[in-house]
């Protein structure tokens, strides 16, 4: 008998986080949820840990709400030991918890958005490093395990200024290093580059733009990068990809992955750019 998947989704509130919980507990894993609205109007979005934990044991997993302020350190400590006394083991950390302002991404220039857009690079950078260090482990005496930070093209292209590139680029790096010091106990750790998705705040923000200028192109559903998260884990190229930036919908197609609806999101490779080809000293 298989063992039960035994997985972390920071910032599972919403959007991608949730999405990821959502069709990890679609495979019968044990996900625990965590981030810092603790009911629905927590935020102007909506959503909740205690929702999202309870749609992934609908889902057929089972959905464990952690509420945690991942700015908080000896929260986050908290959480793992709290892994470690439920389970004693780990077998994907999916590093997805960002602290988003409403200006982070507006088309206007740095100096003009507040100075707090910066608190992504608290949660959202350094907090990835955070849960990898306490998640780091419990993975390695499970003897297989994943670590997944979710990226975007903004890594590599203008996107929403400079803060949200430099989180998204300290990330891939981030991951890469991370790879190199734990391809010996049988560990990956990757970057997934996300394309536009359907989420809570891509929908309000869309509604603010006039018809005719919303995008037409068809956005993924925040559980296509759940999928291909599953699908990765336990696949044999697992460690052949380990380190690298990968762009989910091309990943997807590797290992045989569709989103919810049947459809095979596109790559913007050819629009947005491509990861980085990491140096020899990062390759083994």
């Amino acid at each position: 008998m298989e063992k039960e998947i035994i997985a972390v989704v920071t910032g599972a509130s919403r959007g991608a986080g949730k999405g990821i919980a959502i069709a990890l507990g679609t495979s019968g894993a044990v996900v625990y949820v965590t981030g810092r609205s603790s009911n629905y109007d927590s935020s102007e979005f909506g959503g909740s840990v205690k929702e999202t934990a309870q749609a992934v044991t609908d889902a057929g997993g089972n959905g464990i709400p952690v509420i945690i302020d991942h700015s908080d350190d000896e929260a986050v400590a908290a959480l793992f030991g709290q892994v470690r006394r439920d389970y004693g083991r780990l077998d994907i950390l999916v590093n997805n918890a960002a602290k988003l302002n409403n200006q982070v991404a507006l088309p206007i220039p740095f100096w003009e958005k507040s100075l707090d857009s910066i608190d992504l690079l608290t949660v959202g950078l350094r907090s990835h490093f955070v849960s990898s260090y306490y998640a780091a482990q419990l993975l390695i005496s499970n003897g297989k395990g994943l670590i997944v930070n979710t990226g975007h093209y903004g890594a590599v292209s203008y996107f929403g200024g400079p803060i949200y590139g430099a989180q998204k680029a300290g990330a891939d790096k981030m991951a890469a290093d991370m790879a190199k010091e734990l391809r010996t106990y049988n560990i990956a750790a990757v970057s997934i580059w996300m394309g536009g998705l359907d989420t809570e705040r891509a929908r309000a923000y869309l509604a603010t733009l006039p018809v005719d200028a919303r995008p037409g192109a068809k956005r993924e559903s925040p559980q296509f990068t759940g999928r291909i998260i599953s699908a990765l884990y336990n696949s044999d190229k697992r460690m052949d990809l380990s380190g690298q930036a990968l762009i989910g919908a091309e990943l997807a197609n590797m290992l045989g992955v569709s989103d919810i609806d049947g459809s095979q999101p596109s790559s913007y490779r050819a629009i947005l750019g491509s990861p980085p080809v990491l140096h020899p000293s990062l390759q083994c």
